[in-house]
């Protein structure tokens, strides 16, 4: 991974235009009428602020070697308005803890969104970040040239999640969702289900595919056989619940609490209890259950701990930028509870 350059300056931008640093100034700030500065010199100035990526800075930057104490956060997703429910919320708590600890101050972008609702780090060419020291990424999109056009910059950034870019190397913090599965999935085993289903979204990224990899895992080391349905929760019907129980399905294991939630459905509507009739477990945090009383049995994601150590690696790039330190780092999940978790049918654990 590339170590940074110094940021752009505006000493970098007169000279790449041949115009005095004053010069620069005036057009930056919007004085370019004022000091009669010709249309000509006013293009060539935009354009090595363009070519170079430079951002007006706040803090001074331009004093070399100086750093704002400043860390940004960018969200390919909105955050907001942020509530308690919200995925993003720990995220942002652990964040904002750890930089206050390392005496950091936080930025949060969010004039990077495209008229499409697509937020991007560039624009016009320019690094929206530069301002920042260095940034925490959060969120995910599917257009990764922004992630690979900062690493081979060398802009400081770690993303929260794990993220493989073909080709490019970056650092990231994420949960290890493919050993917490594949524990959910023995420990059903151990329940005596044999028959286990999957259910998820068909839109895969790389936390549900480490999830999805974790329920074959155990399902291979116990001889037993995946049953992934990668499909929308609301595609899910009752047919296809019949027909799964009718095949020995007695467990299911989901993406998300919409997955769980149809499958309540479901065993209702035929009569049937969760956990007595059939387990369920959820791969990440939930809100209800199956019934008044009664929480899903779900993963949890270490959501503030990932913020935190996202923030640290950070600091300690901007801090050190030779030391040598681990750049990928998988966090434990939480193992669910046993509330909608019940033997098979038949047998006892």
């Amino acid at each position: 991974m590339k170590s940074r350059q110094q940021a752009p300056t505006q000493s970098d931008v007169a000279r790449r235009a041949g115009v005095s640093q004053g010069t620069v100034s005036a057009v930056i700030n919007g004085r370019a009428t004022a000091h009669r500065i010709p249309e000509e010199t006013v293009r060539r100035v935009r354009e090595a602020v363009r070519d170079l990526g430079y951002v007006a800075n706040p803090a001074a930057r331009s004093l070399r070697g100086k750093r704002n104490k400043l860390l940004g956060v960018h969200t390919f997703e909105s955050v907001f308005p942020i509530s308690q429910r919200d995925f993003f919320h720990e995220f942002l708590i652990g964040i904002e803890e750890q930089a206050v600890l390392d005496g950091y101050d936080l930025v949060l972008f969010t004039s990077t969104e495209e008229p499409n609702g697509k937020r991007r780090i560039y624009r016009d060419g320019v690094n929206r970040l530069n301002v920042a020291d260095g940034s925490v990424l959060l969120g995910f999109t599917h257009d990764s040239s922004d992630i690979a056009k900062l690493a081979d910059e060398g802009y400081p950034f770690v993303h929260v999640g794990r993220r493989e870019v073909p080709g490019v190397e970056f650092r990231w913090v994420g949960a290890d969702y493919t050993t917490a599965t594949r524990d959910v999935v023995d420990r059903l085993i151990a329940l005596g289900h044999r028959r286990i289903g999957y259910v998820g979204l068909d839109g895969r990224m790389e936390a549900l595919i480490d999830r999805e990899q974790g329920y074959r895992a155990s399902c291979q080391a116990a001889g037993l056989p995946a049953l992934p349905v990668l499909m929308g929760a609301q595609h899910l019907s009752v047919d296809w619940f019949d027909h799964a129980l009718a095949s020995g399905m007695t467990a299911f294991v989901a993406e998300d609490e919409s997955y769980a939630a149809r499958l309540g459905e479901f065993a209702r509507e035929r009569g049937m209890t969760i956990p007595d009739d059939v387990s369920v477990v959820v791969l990440r945090g939930t809100s209800d259950g199956p019934h008044p009383g009664r929480s899903w049995s779900s993963m949890g994601i270490p959501r503030n701990e990932m913020g935190r150590a996202a923030v640290r690696m950070l600091v300690e790039i901007l801090e050190d930028p030779q030391a040598t330190r681990d750049d990928h780092l998988l966090l434990p999940c939480t193992p669910p509870g046993e509330s909608t978790m019940a033997p098979a049918t038949g047998r006892s654990a």
